[in-house]
């Protein structure tokens, strides 16, 4: 099963927090790629990390050549055509910059959009960036639409300031664009509060598709009452199994695993398959990515390629 994702990267300050360095990355068959990456460093307002660490928000870069991207050639190589860098912050202070990038495959379907508000409609959220792959009408009717606190996936997110997974769109109500989703093949929708700047806020939201989905399980997993342990609270998995309700049963302490590294250190962490470790019987890739407001962790999504 192909996914919409083709890479995934993250990027963490150095030392000295002047630049960014390689991390951690998910490059599948992409070998030259990755070993290109690995040598890679950024600095301030350099590159895609770069550019979204000193803009403080998601970037989505449709068009490598002739722009700020650095890895143009390898990257062309390697059949990618888009990237979308997340930056994570704890207040002003940059944690790590998530990079998505997408390929131009015939049945590539799907998208990662970014939302926000403006100072002259403060109340409404619009698209200011997407990337659609093949699903230029869903693009377009996208680009026409606000959403005001509440209303819609984006809204949603606004209002509750929490990650929000819609595992079925042909039964959410709640997702305004749901009768033109499912023409387009999209069946499953995640949206994730990002940052704050200049009173502007930023939302991320991930529509996928049946073909290519953004990844093969998603789950939000948040701090329970007492505040000392992880719990998933929501979960969509492609396959039909019973992960969901195994999920329920499992909870994670500060420092344990993946999950519970990456809520003690505010960083997105991978486990490769390549690591060796088995999830649920099997060997799974996995991006964790905190949700943090504050300083303080409210959640930590992950995605399972």
């Amino acid at each position: 099963m192909k996914t919409f994702i083709k890479v995934t990267e993250i990027w963490i300050p150095t030392k000295d927090r002047t630049r960014l360095e390689f991390s951690a990355g998910l490059y599948g068959s992409l070998n030259e790629f990755r070993v290109a990456s690995e040598k890679e460093s950024f600095a301030y307002d350099e590159g895609l990390p770069g550019k979204a660490w000193a803009a403080g928000h998601p970037l989505v870069l449709t068009e490598f050549d002739h722009s700020y991207f650095k890895r143009t050639q390898s990257a062309k190589k390697a059949g990618l055509t888009c990237g979308i860098a997340l930056p994570v912050f704890s207040g002003e202070f940059l944690m790590a910059v998530v990079v998505f990038l997408c390929g131009d495959d015939q049945h590539h379907a799907g998208a990662i959009e970014v939302w926000s508000n403006s100072l002259e409609r403060n109340a409404e959220l619009a698209v200011i960036d997407g990337y659609y792959g093949t699903l230029d009408d869903f693009g377009r009717i996208s680009r026409n639409i606000k959403f005001t606190r509440g209303s819609g996936l984006p809204g949603q997110v606004w209002a509750t300031g929490m990650p929000v997974l819609i595992e079925d769109m042909g039964l959410a109500s709640a997702f305004i664009r749901s009768a033109d989703a499912g023409e387009a093949g999209i069946t499953t929708a995640l949206g994730i509060p990002v940052s704050v700047v200049a009173n502007r806020i930023y939302i991320m939201t991930f529509l996928s598709a049946k073909a290519t989905p953004i990844a093969q399980r998603l789950q939000i997993w948040v701090p329970d009452e007492k505040g000392r342990r992880l719990v998933c609270q929501s979960g969509y998995s492609k396959q039909n199994d019973e992960l969901a309700e195994i999920f329920e049963t499992i909870s994670v302490r500060k420092g344990e695993g993946l999950l519970g590294r990456v809520w003690l250190t505010g960083v997105p962490a991978i486990r490769n398959n390549s690591d060796g470790a088995v999830v649920e019987g099997r060997l799974n890739s996995m991006l964790a990515m905190p949700v943090i407001d504050g300083g303080k962790l409210k959640a930590v999504v992950t995605f399972l390629f």
